[in-house]
């Protein structure tokens, strides 16, 4: 079964400079629709209009944690299958664990390096197409490179 291209991400980042540099990257760099959300609420509310391929949160961002957030992104019916990868600092297997359980499929390490944010996206997406049932990753997955 061929899974579905990705072209339109949720990206969920409270710092402005980091969410228009990211946005910027995706955008232009891997030719990606993104909606940019400066909260947790307004990525929750904008979801419900905007149909995403990949949901990309940032962990420290927010009110609440990213975790949390995923939660209730995964109300959103449309939203209840699309894969989510997570932007952190926290990058350690106990870290990543938590990560993995939530349903990410995978993460990308800061600080981000917007010249190759696009291809770490591209190939964390496409690692999902390599696994059983199209989701998890394990710690060695994870994009720091």
């Amino acid at each position: 079964m061929k899974l579905a291209d990705l072209n339109n991400i949720l990206y969920v980042e409270d710092n402005p400079q980091l969410r228009c540099v990211t946005k910027m990257a995706l955008e232009v760099i891997g030719r990606f629709h993104v909606c940019d959300c400066d909260s947790s609420r307004s990525g929750i509310l904008d979801a419900a209009d905007f149909f995403p391929d990949l949901i990309l949160l940032d962990v420290a961002s927010c009110n609440h944690d990213s975790l949390v957030t995923l939660e209730h992104l995964r109300r959103i019916p449309h939203l209840r299958d699309t894969p989510a990868m997570f932007v952190t600092g926290l990058a350690a297997a106990a870290d990543v664990a938590q990560y993995v359980a939530a349903g990410a499929i995978g993460i990308i390490a800061k600080p981000l390096e917007p010249l190759r944010l696009a291809s770490q996206v591209r190939q964390l997406w496409a690692s999902r197409q390599k696994l059983p049932g199209g989701f998890g990753f394990t710690a060695s997955m994870a994009c720091h490179e």
